[in-house]
């Protein structure tokens, strides 16, 4: 059953502005959002408590949104046991990614360090 919330403005801002982009609803975005934050919390490799102390810090939201940009970027980076796992798939044949279109991509050679 669909429930009312209250949200302030400036995280609507933000959720209309990226729900626009990724040509989702506004509720979609939301949704992706509290899977993306979901999926840190409960991950045993991510350093939830550092966000967590960020929004704690009571930066305004130009603040967050720079610390956020700046924290995604770092995100993107594997770490070692990613780089692991995905050089055994390489060295096994199986696929270690997806392409634009949603297909798996194979790569039979190492990733270079």
């Amino acid at each position: 059953m669909a429930q009312s919330i209250k949200l302030a403005d400036t995280v609507m801002t933000f959720v209309r502005k990226e729900s626009s982009l990724q040509s989702r609803s506004v509720a979609g975005q939301i949704t992706h959002w509290i899977n993306i934050g979901r999926a840190i919390e409960k991950s045993t490799v991510f350093d939830y408590s550092h966000v967590t102390s960020v929004l704690e810090a009571g930066m305004s939201p130009e603040e967050q949104e720079v610390w956020f940009a700046q924290f995604a970027d770092k995100m993107v980076e594997p770490s070692e046991s990613e780089t692991a796992f995905f050089d055994k798939r390489r060295s096994l044949g199986r696929g270690v990614g997806l392409s634009d279109s949603g297909e798996l991509i194979y790569e039979t050679e190492p990733a270079s360090k």
